[in-house]
């Protein structure tokens, strides 16, 4: 039923990591972009990172960049999301997202995504 599952999130105290998975079921995420997003409550969905299909264009948010690092390994058919330095205003609810074909990461926040995973929690807090 699900085509993108994710999985990795958690309660985390501000500084600390979390390694978020991407999974892919039904699809093969060789031939898609993927982005990562999230929401915040009360807050709007806002993008966070890409990563092309090759891999070699990536893209992060200026809110996380330098903390987090976007990732992809084809044979597992996964796009992994490592958050390190994490702060509180990290806390929202995570989702990957993909669309079939070849895209530069620029834009990805207006990419037509084809599939979204249902969404990993992460808090950060004391």
């Amino acid at each position: 039923q699900l085509q993108l599952e994710e999985s990795g999130g958690g309660l985390v105290q501000p500084g600390g990591s979390l390694r978020l998975s991407c999974a892919a079921s039904g699809i093969t995420l060789d031939y898609y972009v993927i982005g990562w997003f999230r929401q915040a409550p009360g807050k709007e969905r806002e993008g966070v990172s890409c990563i092309s299909s090759s891999g070699v264009s990536t893209n992060y948010a200026d809110s996380v960049k330098g903390r987090f690092t976007i990732s992809r390994d084809n044979a597992k058919n996964t796009v992994y999301l490592q958050m390190n330095s994490l702060k509180p205003e990290d806390t929202a609810v995570y989702y990957c997202a993909a669309v079939k074909g070849s895209y530069y990461c620029s834009n990805y926040a207006t990419f037509p995504y084809d599939y979204w995973g249902q969404g990993t929690q992460v808090t950060v807090s004391s």
